[in-house]
């Protein structure tokens, strides 16, 4: 029997590089979208055996093309999402915008399942701009593909992530760290694995018309989060509460580097907890675990930011 082909947006993320081996290394067939197949192209080559990927460059919103790529596959999933705009109403363009036309044209072909990745706990967050996008895509695809599955994760994190990866690199050269909203915002960060896993457990099983909190085993607050953070790249750092007024000043001025550590628009996201609602079902009311430990996978790759490397004796310092 011929494996179905899968057209996956946004494969060069974290995420999306992951998916690509779980795909694969499963006989599926995938096609790869990305803006620019020289900067890229090499990183997703080494993701998967020869015959079971295709790259395709598509530079610009171009709904032909978008109709022929997804004339030939069966499944569609997108990954698309940026956490800081570099022009204005690029939230929009790439959350809401995008997500529409794509879900529109996915019906049109009638495809067999459109899996749509958005954020968990955007309901909530709604005078971010980035939350508002992020539902907003939801609202569309939903409207537009009805047995369409929206997928809405906690923190992703692994070794190639932008969060625990800034964080370490933060703390391991500042002497202090301010805490937001003194530190008390909850998370339930989700191994990238783990996350992946779900995704191809959704696709073999053709699980439909749900969406899902994705979410890992442990509920950890920001704080704990840098603490763990500290503890695993053998560290001490004073982590001191910053005054919301203050906490502006920094966020703005940080928000106008190349790549920001923080914009004023992360720090209203950093005011909610990012912890699974009661309207949606999670990854485990429908049997899909997510067993990875927060601090057991961290320390598979912090040793990058430790004084001594990877040579750094293993013991457990505790930090106060």
């Amino acid at each position: 029997m011929k494996p179905k082909e899968i057209l996956v947006f946004g494969a060069t993320g974290n995420i999306g590089r992951n998916l690509i081996r779980k795909l694969t290394k499963n006989n599926y067939k995938v096609v790869a979208v990305t803006r620019n197949i020289h900067q890229k192209g090499l990183k997703l080559k080494t993701q998967a055996n020869p015959g079971y990927l295709e790259l395709v460059e598509l530079e610009s919103l171009n709904e032909e093309k978008i109709k022929y790529l997804l004339k030939g596959c069966s499944i569609c999933v997108n990954l698309i999402g940026i956490l800081f705009e570099k022009n204005r109403d690029q939230f929009i363009k790439i959350h809401s915008t995008f997500p529409n036309i794509l879900s529109k044209i996915a019906k049109e072909k009638k495809i067999d399942q459109f899996i749509h990745v958005s954020a968990l706990g955007v309901e909530n967050a709604l005078d971010s701009k980035y939350a508002k996008s992020k539902l907003m895509g939801e609202i569309n695809v939903r409207k537009n593909f009805k047995n369409s599955l929206i997928l809405k994760p906690s923190i992703v994190y692994g070794i190639d992530d932008n969060f625990t990866t800034n964080f370490m690199s933060l703390l391991s050269k500042l002497p202090i760290m301010p805490l937001y909203y003194n530190g008390r915002t909850k998370f339930v960060p989700i191994h990238v694995s783990d996350l992946t896993e779900i995704i191809y457990q959704i696709i073999a099983r053709e699980i439909k018309n749900e969406t899902i909190q994705c979410v890992g085993p442990e509920e950890i607050s920001f704080k704990e989060i840098l603490m763990k953070i500290l503890k695993s790249i053998r560290k001490r750092r004073l982590l001191i509460p910053m005054p919301l007024p203050v906490a502006k000043i920094t966020a703005a001025f940080l928000g106008i580097l190349p790549k920001p550590l923080l914009t004023l628009d992360q720090l209203l996201l950093l005011k909610y907890d990012n912890i699974p609602s009661k309207k949606y079902k999670t990854n485990f009311d429908l049997g899909l675990n997510a067993n990875k430990k927060f601090e057991e996978e961290i320390e598979k790759y912090s040793y990058n930011w430790r004084s001594g490397g990877q040579y750094t004796r293993n013991n457990s310092q505790e930090i106060s």
